[in-house]
């Protein structure tokens, strides 16, 4: 994680969960259901979100979604500044996305260059019907003309702001914070 002070904390453990129950019930509705829905979580946190999202989805419908991982370190327009030797972790979607609606799963949409990786890699994987996009956190500053289709929170930042996502099976905690950098 990158070293600054904390400046705000957005959520907390029951703020992620309740935020995540919400977009649960978003996603049924635009949907009509989840009969051909898919949850695919982006390296790394969008993985844990997706499996909670599916976990919820499971609750209120009864029903479970398929939920995949992509890793979209070779799809990346910036990965030659990333590191001369990326670490390439591994993609696992073990359904057929063939018509199906996917939803990506992520933690903070910032520049939309992530969510454009992800849909490169993901149409590699097969044509699916339609694809969505969910997100904890928009902090906004877009470089790509890409939004969420289910926002977990708003939060406008200025450019020397970091949000970080804090998730248990990573990092041993749940919550979101605002981070700010040192110039």
């Amino acid at each position: 994680m990158k070293k600054g002070r904390e400046k705000t904390q957005i959520l907390d453990e029951k703020g992620i969960r309740r935020t995540l129950t919400r977009i649960a019930h978003e996603i049924i509705e635009k949907n009509k259901g989840v009969e051909n829905v898919a949850l695919v979580g982006i390296r790394r946190r969008g993985v844990p979100l997706a499996e909670r999202l599916a976990n919820r989805i499971k609750e209120i419908e009864g029903t479970e979604v398929p939920v995949g991982t992509l890793d979209i370190t070779l799809y990346r327009d910036d990965l030659t500044t990333l590191s001369h030797q990326p670490q390439v972790h591994q993609t696992k979607v073990d359904f057929s996305i063939a018509d199906k609606i996917i939803v990506l799963v992520d933690d903070v949409l910032f520049t939309g260059r992530t969510a454009r990786a992800a849909m490169d890699a993901l149409i590699d994987l097969g044509r699916p019907r339609a694809i969505q996009l969910m997100v904890l956190v928009d902090r906004g500053h877009r470089e790509l003309p890409i939004r969420a289709d289910y926002v977990g929170k708003n939060l406008p930042t200025s450019k020397k702001e970091v949000v970080q996502v804090r998730l248990k099976e990573i990092d041993n905690e749940d919550r979101v914070v605002i981070m700010e950098m040192p110039e």
